[in-house]
């Protein structure tokens, strides 16, 4: 493969979980709650994603989650963010407010 190829390929990579991240933002804002969810899976299963955007990625996906009533799967998520190395601390941090959030809102309903 010619070097030319191999950045062509390693941008569209990058590219493609984009366009794939920013679409499912798109989504979520319209409500499309499994569109969003879809894309933010198809963008995570792109190689050779960055750890800072596989955790905003999930991050995202987490929240779509609870929007859609699955807290389980969105805790799922957003613990996976915490625990990831290399994820900004930043999207760690949100994501352990989210958590508390939704810990917060089970422990009022099941009381």
């Amino acid at each position: 493969m010619s070097a030319f190829r191999w950045i062509a390929s390693y941008f569209a990579k990058g590219d493609k979980a984009t366009s794939l991240y920013k679409r499912g933002m798109l989504k979520a804002k319209k409500h499309d709650h499994q569109g969003a969810i879809d894309d933010y899976s198809l963008a995570l299963e792109v190689p050779g994603l960055s750890p800072e955007m596989m955790a905003m990625i999930r991050y995202n996906r987490g929240l779509v989650y609870v929007a859609c009533g699955m807290a389980k799967k969105g805790a799922d998520d957003l613990n996976e963010v915490i625990a990831m190395d290399g994820a900004a601390l930043n999207v760690k941090s949100a994501a352990q407010r989210k958590l508390a959030r939704i810990e917060s809102r089970t422990s009022r309903h099941s009381a």
